[in-house]
């Protein structure tokens, strides 16, 4: 692939010069660059990107919408936008959730000012590969003073049969003082067997007093090799509640970061991850407070089967200055095969003496106690276990904000576990 291949696309898409030459940028840094440093984790040999920028084709793996509710959504399958609804309400607040092109049209000025803020194009050589290769996107934007409390949706289908690079960028602004519920979907759909790649980076931009609730469920399927990134910026005041599901088949790197730029900012992030087969999941949780009286919380919950690899990393950093600042985490790991390898590293950087920080970690296996309560309760081993497994990821699964999703996501575990 070559520079004049990215130009092609860019000028394709008339993406405005700032864009393209950003792109440019990027492209000339990728080579240079170190891959991002995630502890215990051994991907450099993976297959990330194979340096293509194409599209996809019209998909015949495209779900069914008659039964959709009325409330603000988008669904792309690949590249292209199949479905986008915006009530009439909420289009006249200046609310606005469509494909990243589009938007471009709509608020350039303000994609200008927030697109790749959150994280630098020359940050690393993931980064930087995303910034020139990715083939597609969307863009979420809230005014100041809205507040939505249906919530939004926004569903991302990789086609399995299809091996087009799942490149995506998902930009979401909220403005100030604006409270906002999101679920995000990123989904293989069909039973194709196509190797691919992704490459997927959100961004959520939490300006002044704006509170966030950030759900999300990833299962790209057993043939995608993925790296995904999700990037908080947090206002004075402004708030993030994540809730993040990391259910996918194949090998994924997961770097989940809030930077708590704002005096009394506050992120929560809760994450499960379930690995099974052969697969390796390296999930990165960052939250580093910059603002005065800040609080970043970390809670990471994973369940291993078979021969497969989970790693917790857990950073908290309250940089110099961040007087008041809170830095708390907690990852728990539960082992359900002695043929898994799992590790849980707590790491707590602080850089500032007027603080409160703590961290916990554990690896272990199903208690017996909970197990022999179960049983003794006329259940069977495998539902009793099954019942302790779904307790224990419980914490993400009730912050899921559309309950036909919650029941699908318990209907997943209890698929994984009924392989056993």
């Amino acid at each position: 692939m070559t520079k004049e291949t990215i130009k092609l696309f860019s000028e394709m898409h008339a993406e405005p010069s700032w864009l393209s030459d950003l792109r440019q940028k990027a492209f000339d840094k990728i080579e240079s660059l170190e891959l991002p440093a995630i502890e215990r984790v051994k991907f450099h040999r993976w297959n990330l990107g194979d340096g293509t920028i194409t599209e996809s084709e019209p998909s015949a793996n495209v779900p069914d919408f008659t039964a959709l509710d009325n409330h603000l959504k988008l669904v792309q399958v690949g590249t292209q936008t199949v479905f986008e609804q915006t009530p009439v309400e909420l289009a006249e607040q200046g609310v606005i959730f469509t494909d990243f092109h589009s938007a471009l049209e709509e608020i350039p000025e303000i994609i200008k000012e927030y697109f790749m803020s959150s994280v630098k194009y020359d940050d690393d050589k993931l980064a930087a590969y995303h910034t020139a290769y990715f083939n597609s996107g969307a863009v979420l934007y809230i005014p100041d003073n809205v507040e939505i409390t249906e919530p939004i949706e926004g569903i991302f289908y990789q086609d399995s049969d299809s091996d087009v690079p799942f490149n995506k960028h998902i930009l979401i602004i909220a403005g100030k003082n604006s409270k906002i519920s999101y679920l995000e979907r990123l989904e293989s759909r069909g039973e194709g067997s196509a190797k691919a790649t992704a490459n997927i980076t959100v961004e959520v931009i939490a300006r002044s007093g704006a509170q966030v609730k950030f759900a999300a469920i990833d299962s790209l399927g057993e043939n995608v090799t993925a790296y995904i990134s999700r990037r908080g910026k947090l206002g004075n005041d402004a708030s993030i509640d994540w809730a993040i599901a990391v259910m996918n088949e194949g090998n994924v790197i997961a770097d989940f970061d809030s930077d708590l730029l704002g005096n009394g900012s506050h992120a929560d992030l809760k994450a499960i991850a379930l690995s099974s087969g052969r697969q390796i999941q390296g999930i990165d949780t960052r939250v580093t407070n910059y603002g005065c009286n800040s609080i970043g919380n970390i809670l990471q919950h994973g369940v291993i089967l078979e021969k497969a690899t989970l790693t917790f990393n857990g950073i908290g950093h309250i940089i110099k200055g961040a007087k008041g600042a809170d830095a708390q985490q907690e990852s728990r790991v539960l082992m359900l095969s002695d043929q898994a390898r799992s590790d849980a590293n707590p790491i707590l950087l602080i850089d500032e003496n007027d603080v409160t920080a703590g961290h916990a970690a554990s690896i272990g296996q199903v208690d017996p106690e909970d197990m022999y309560y179960l049983m003794s309760r006329g259940l069977d081993k495998a539902t009793a276990e099954r019942l302790v497994v779904r307790g224990f990821l419980g914490s993400v699964i009730v912050e899921i904000p559309v309950k036909e999703v919650r029941d699908e996501m318990i209907a997943t575990i209890e698929e994984k576990l009924s392989k056993r």
